[in-house]
């Protein structure tokens, strides 16, 4: 059933409930910046040195605690990644919404590349398996789930969408069958990695993290690199990591599985805004005609507001 609380969950709900878990920390949030607005609203405090996230729906509740208890471990591992702030029982819960606290960490030049993004990706690769019951690498499970629940999506698009998970399913379940799952970040890119105060890569955004093949971290790059027109970014990554991904034989299966990711992210945000809508209605379309050519757009690069919608093509408005 679809959550009727997502769309109630807007950018000045979602500050408001900020304010309650500084007041709940005692902080100060009188010069809170919103971050990232999509399945989590995510707030900087810079004056109290932390980062908020908040799930922008209840149901992400397990998801939530999973994080938190990476986080707690990879301080105790030392891993190369942001942490949490020390002291604070997470997650917290507000008005039925789960939140994580991290500690700030400022922007320090240069930006990550994907020059960091490799050897960080290495780092995280070799750590050992967590004691944690973290999910296997399912990202058709995740898709399905999101085209359920969503809201705005034409009877055609809901069918395509469900018939690409079928016939990829019997091909990811192989594909985990014979290889052993390690610990895998689950959406590796440079805009998931900050520099911490002695200018050494972390990565942050540990939602997708779960346990799955290595490979799946190379391909969000070259995915990324074709369908936003990214020259260079690829074969910079497979030299930092020392691997390209696209030479190996699961290649063709991870690239589809990470574009049917790339456009089901925006199913629970199709009511939420017009250019979402928009942007999602012209990855499908490119999918559906096999054209490999038109740019992409990132979620993030969109306005909040856009009055100029594009028409769907007209076999995909029934």
């Amino acid at each position: 059933m679809t959550d009727p609380t997502f769309g109630r969950f807007t950018a000045e709900a979602m500050t408001a409930a900020l304010h309650r878990i500084a007041d709940h920390l005692r902080v100060t949030s009188d010069d809170a910046r919103l971050l990232h607005l999509a399945n989590n609203a995510v707030f900087a405090l810079p004056t109290a040195g932390i980062v908020v996230r908040i799930s922008r729906t209840r149901r992400l509740l397990d998801r939530a605690t999973k994080v938190a208890a990476l986080g707690a471990w990879f301080a105790d591992t030392n891993a190369p990644t942001i942490r949490l702030v020390p002291g604070v029982d997470q997650p917290l819960i507000v008005d039925g919404l789960a939140a994580t606290v991290w500690t700030y960490l400022p922007p320090k030049p240069p930006p990550p590349t994907v020059d960091d993004l490799g050897p960080v990706l290495r780092q995280f690769h070799r750590l050992p398996r967590p004691p944690i019951d973290l999910p296997l690498w399912d990202p058709i499970g995740d898709a399905r789930h999101r085209i359920t629940d969503a809201e705005g999506l034409t009877a055609y698009h809901r069918d395509f969408l469900l018939a690409w998970c079928d016939r990829l399913t019997p091909r990811i379940n192989s594909l985990r069958d014979n290889i052993s799952p390690g610990l895998i970040h689950g959406d590796a890119h440079p805009s998931n990695l900050l520099r911490d105060a002695t200018g050494n890569t972390v990565l942050c955004d540990f939602d997708a993290t779960s346990l799955g093949p290595w490979q799946v971290d190379l391909v969000a790059v070259p995915v990324g690199e074709a369908r936003f027109h990214r020259a260079g970014q690829h074969q910079r990554l497979a030299t930092a990591y020392g691997y390209d991904i696209t030479t190996d034989p699961h290649w063709p299966l991870l690239r589809e599985a990470r574009e049917l990711k790339m456009i089901t992210a925006a199913v629970p945000l199709l009511n939420s805004s017009p250019g979402i809508a928009d942007e999602f209605a012209l990855r499908l379309h490119t999918i559906t005609t096999g054209d490999d050519h038109t740019r992409w757009t990132p979620f993030a690069d969109l306005p909040a507001t856009d009055q100029h919608r594009r028409p769907l093509p007209a076999q995909e408005t029934s």
